[in-house]
């Protein structure tokens, strides 16, 4: 079985950092993309950083500047350094992968950590 595991969450006051770590384990013969996503209460979900197997990296305009995704390919983990956090930035976190699986590929997804940053 294919599994990711969220870390890192929990309460942070604004202006300060989090790092989160997405760890995915199980019968792996491959991943390309990973990324992090998050929803908060009342919104729709949305990407805040992806990372393809080469480094390459994209972010939300919102989040520009004070976030940074990587990974660590040889433990299948993909990080997200959250800095100068603001209340707007507090919602459940999901890290997705994009996984090869003996015959199948599809888009796995961990179970969220909640981030929740207070003024």
């Amino acid at each position: 079985q294919v599994q990711l595991v969220e870390s890192g969450g929990g309460l942070v006051q604004a202006g300060g950092s989090r790092r989160l770590s997405c760890a995915a384990s199980g019968s792996i013969f491959s991943i390309n993309a990973m990324g992090w996503y998050r929803q908060a209460p009342g919104k729709q979900r949305e990407l805040v950083a992806g990372i393809t197997s080469g480094g390459r990296t994209n972010y939300a305009d919102s989040v520009k500047g004070r976030f940074t995704i990587s990974r660590d390919n040889a433990k299948n983990t993909v990080y997200l350094q959250m800095n100068s956090l603001k209340p707007d930035d507090t919602a459940v976190y999901y890290c997705s992968a994009d996984i090869g699986s003996h015959d199948t590929r599809r888009m796995f997804w961990g179970q969220g950590t909640q981030v929740t940053v207070s003024s």
